[in-house]
């Protein structure tokens, strides 16, 4: 496929696509007779991985570690495993300080929503004035 068509089907651009091959994210195209980038369909599935990695927040430098432990082969393959379990792992600390966040969010809003019912409560119904219970006395300072 040309790189129009796999720009369309994988969502970057055509300029992304010729920058990801420029520093070896992608591997270089074959290139058909009239010199043309000619991409295997199969290019979608490492491009929609390369996707995940950008999305969990994964670096550059660490994708193309990893692009160029895939192109060496199966022999990378514990480093490659290595690799995507060390990021893993930051990517569960990072969704958990998430959680945190987003119940903090939910505490604060649930608040606001809390003081609107209230001051609903209290404009339906004001609270009455308490009389002081007969045969109390103020307390005397010493």
């Amino acid at each position: 496929m040309k790189i129009g068509e796999l720009a369309r089907r994988s969502g970057l651009s055509a300029h992304t696509i010729r920058y990801y091959e420029r520093i070896g994210l992608l591997p270089y195209a074959d290139r058909d007779q009239s010199s043309q980038r000619d991409y295997d369909a199969s290019i979608l599935i490492w491009i929609e991985f390369l996707g995940r990695l950008r999305t969990t927040g994964m670096p550059i430098r660490e994708m193309l570690r990893y692009a160029a432990l895939r192109e060496r082969g199966v022999s990378t393959e514990a480093e490659r495993r290595e690799l995507l379990e060390q990021h893993r792992e930051r990517v569960r600390t990072h969704l958990a300080e998430l959680q945190a966040s987003l119940l903090a969010l939910d505490t604060k809003i649930a608040g606001y929503a809390g003081l609107e019912q209230r001051m609903k409560d209290y404009d339906a119904t004001p609270p009455q004035r308490r009389r002081k219970p007969a045969g109390t006395r103020p307390a005397r300072a010493r």
